[in-house]
């Protein structure tokens, strides 16, 4: 991320647990100086799990403008830390990479970028959060932090512990059968390359989403025990359904390359009151709606103003419906 801002004209500065780790990212350019800067728009908060209270409490101390941060779990850091400078985030990106040499800002582009808000969360603060996360290219969702803990452990959690699950297997096989690793073609090394992830971000991970990760692993379990049964049973057509339905979802996954001349303004007049921009942009994410930009347009009489969303032409009716729905009158024009 530093990195990206960097290139995006930001002036960055940032600290490592690890001093020489801090060094080298200065020597290389990742940031422009080391320390907190008070005065700095936006600090992120990128450690491990159970580091991050402390650290975002720090951040909100030592300087005055808007903190993220980039933990997989969203639930426990959002209930304990109540400030309106505050919003917690997921960044969908990675790698197997570690350190600073590893960086690369081109992971977000077309990322998804998840921000879970909460009642308390400015809402001037959180628009230009999400202004930046676009400007990288990321692909901006907002949800609640529970929701985002049961998603994530759907899509991203307990693929994880499979990857890993597959791995220990044929490393288990390989003892007995050394040729077996020889074997592992492309399929088997893309499904597996995120067991290559660094263990200890996992173990956090695991201890605080458990729940979610255990519901879904129950699932998991029952599906692999139903096509147990049926390659078992040689049931051609009950496996054809289940392979069908897999390939239709997989081919089916969102692409987020949009062209400019794909894109409408939605214009949405929004009362001055705490929570408004958070409750668009959730209802964006309910109905699969792609926020490729956003700003807010004061009104010079009355308390209100408008909030104005760039989005895909295709999915523009359907957004008007639902926000007509919950009392919003949008309104629609071409981009300048």
């Amino acid at each position: 991320m530093a990195l990206a801002l960097g290139e995006a004209g930001w002036h960055v500065t940032g600290i490592d647990i690890d001093p020489q780790r801090a060094e080298r990212a200065r020597e290389i350019g990742v940031i422009d100086a080391i320390g907190i800067d008070p005065e700095a728009e936006l600090t992120v908060v990128a450690v491990p799990a159970r580091a991050l209270e402390v650290e975002i409490r720090n951040a909100l101390e030592q300087t005055k403008g808007m903190v993220t941060d980039t933990g997989s779990v969203k639930t426990m850091v959002a209930r304990n830390i109540d400030d309106p400078r505050f919003v917690p985030g997921h960044p969908m990106a990675g790698s197997e990479q570690d350190g600073v040499d590893g960086a690369d800002q081109r992971i977000f582009d077309g990322a998804v970028w998840v921000l879970t808000p909460t009642e308390g969360t400015d809402d001037l603060g959180l628009r230009q959060l999400q202004t930046i996360l676009s400007s990288m290219g990321c692909d901006v969702v907002t949800m609640t932090p529970e929701r985002h803990d049961a998603l994530v452990a759907v899509v991203s959690h307990v693929p994880h512990l499979t990857a890993a699950s597959l791995m220990c297997l044929a490393d288990d096989r390989s003892l007995d059968d050394a040729p077996l690793l020889r074997l592992a073609a492309g399929g088997f090394r893309d499904m597996t390359r995120i067991a290559a992830g660094h263990p200890e971000i996992w173990l956090d991970i695991c201890e605080q989403n458990s729940d979610a990760i255990i519901t879904v692993l129950d699932e998991f379990s029952d599906r692999i025990s139903r096509i147990r049964g049926l390659v078992a049973e040689s049931d051609r057509d009950g496996l054809t359904t289940v392979l069908s339905q897999a390939r239709r979802a997989r081919t089916n996954l969102p692409s987020r390359t949009v062209r400019p001349q794909d894109l409408l303004e939605i214009r949405i007049p929004i009362p001055d009151r705490k929570g408004q921009i958070a409750n668009i942009t959730m209802l964006a994410a309910d109905c699969d709606v792609n926020v490729a930009d956003i700003e807010v347009a004061h009104s010079t009489e009355g308390a209100q103003g408008v909030l104005v969303l760039v989005v895909a032409r295709a999915e523009v009716q359907r957004f008007l419906a639902v926000l007509a729905g919950q009392g919003y009158k949008p309104t629609t024009r071409e981009l300048a």
